[in-house]
């Protein structure tokens, strides 16, 4: 059966849009596999946002600060926090997307279930929001990360982009803060409150811990403990000679 003539040629034009979108925005993760980000989407979101509300004190805090120079603590909180299996699974936990469905039905508040996968290709690439074509566009750019990146590259953008107070992005700059240390100093205590924060990191504070966060804390703390410490993430950490840079 052949397609009609008039419709021929506006879907070999989608078909042309549709590679050269995917074209464009792999060879844009593929740079990123090697290039710094200087900034994300939701950074330039949250400072449109302070723009717009007049908000004259707001500044942004973000620098960059390479894996060999963060304690291996901090992307251990993270993961003992927010997404235990990362560094087996590929890009989706599906068990935890059925448990959160399951938990709905039953009456419960729709919980998330965002991998840091996701949760990176929405805070590079994408902006805030619950819109399933944001939810698409997030699981697009999840796939194109677990397919370009090695995972260690993944937690270390991370690390460097998610938001750990009201403009407060990455580990470099809340340590420095927080803390007044380099990341690398960090210790099992401040990577896990770092990492308690994340769920919701305007309302909760790192450096005045509610009684919940300090919850949260010693659980982080316990997982950390349980996982096994660092040796749990040795087999995606990056290679020697990258460690060193």
């Amino acid at each position: 059966m052949s397609l009609h003539p008039k419709l021929r040629r506006p879907l070999r034009w989608l078909a042309y849009i549709a590679l050269v979108w995917v074209a464009l925005t792999w060879l844009l993760v593929l740079v990123m596999r090697f290039v710094h980000p200087v900034t994300s989407a939701v950074m330039i979101e949250r400072r449109i946002s302070a723009w717009r509300h007049g908000e004259k004190d707001f500044h942004l805090h973000q620098h960059w600060v390479p894996w060999s120079q963060v304690s291996p603590w901090v992307p251990l909180a993270m993961v003992a926090g927010e997404d235990q299996k990362f560094p087996f699974h590929h890009g989706f936990d599906f068990g935890s997307i059925h448990q959160a469905i399951d938990a709905a039905e039953d009456g419960h508040r729709l919980r998330g279930a965002s991998t840091i996968s996701q949760q990176t290709a929405k805070n590079l690439f994408l902006w805030e929001g619950r819109s399933y074509i944001r939810k698409g566009l997030e699981a697009y750019f999840t796939v194109l990360l677990e397919a370009t990146w090695p995972k260690w590259r993944i937690l270390e953008v991370y690390m460097n982009i998610a938001e750990l107070g009201n403009g407060i992005y990455g580990v470099g700059a809340a340590s420095r803060i927080y803390y007044h240390e380099p990341p690398a100093h960090l210790t099992p205590e401040q990577a896990a409150r770092l990492a308690a924060v994340l769920p919701s990191p305007r309302r909760f504070h790192v450096d005045h811990p509610s009684p919940y966060v300090q919850r949260r804390v010693d659980w982080i703390e316990q997982q950390m403990r349980q996982l096994g410490g660092p040796a749990y993430l040795d087999a995606r950490h990056p290679p020697r000679d990258i460690r060193r840079q």
